[in-house]
C-alpha cells in the first residue's frame, strides 16, 4: 500500500476512534503554507489538534517518536491559520498524537505544547 493510502486509512481509524470516544470531529487534513492539521476536533468545551502517526512495525521507533520540534513548529503556525480563519468556538486548546501500530491506536493526550519548543 502506497504512503499517502496508508497515511489516509490510519487517519479513518483515528476518526472512527474519536467519534466512538466521544469526540466531534470539526475539520480535517487544514492545509496552510506552514504544514497541515490533520484532525481538529471538540472535547466537550476543548479545541483539540490532533496529529496522527502511523507504522507496522517498531523498528526505528514508535510512531510519535518521528514528532519533531520543527514538526510541533509547524502544527502552531498552522493551528494559529486554522484560529483565525475558522474562529472556532472553545475555552482550551490542547494537541494530542494518535499513535497506530499494527492496528494498535494509542491516544497521547496534551502530547505537547508551547513548552516544548
Amino acid at each position: 500500500m502506497k504512503k499517502k493510502k496508508k497515511g489516509e486509512a490510519a487517519e479513518e481509524k483515528a476518526v472512527s476512534y474519536l467519534k466512538d470516544s466521544g469526540y466531534e470531529i470539526l475539520d480535517r487534513n487544514f492545509y496552510t503554507r506552514y504544514g497541515e492539521l490533520d484532525i481538529i476536533a471538540k472535547d466537550g468545551d476543548t479545541l483539540v489538534i490532533i496529529e496522527v502517526r502511523s507504522k507496522s512495525n517498531k523498528i526505528f521507533g514508535l510512531p510519535e517518536e518521528s514528532i519533531t520540534k520543527k514538526k510541533i513548529e509547524k502544527i502552531f503556525k498552522t493551528t494559529e491559520v486554522y484560529l483565525y480563519e475558522k474562529k472556532p468556538d472553545y475555552t482550551e486548546i490542547r494537541f494530542d498524537i494518535i499513535s497506530i501500530l499494527n492496528n494498535n491506536i494509542s491516544h497521547i493526550k496534551n502530547a505537547f505544547n508551547m513548552d516544548n519548543l
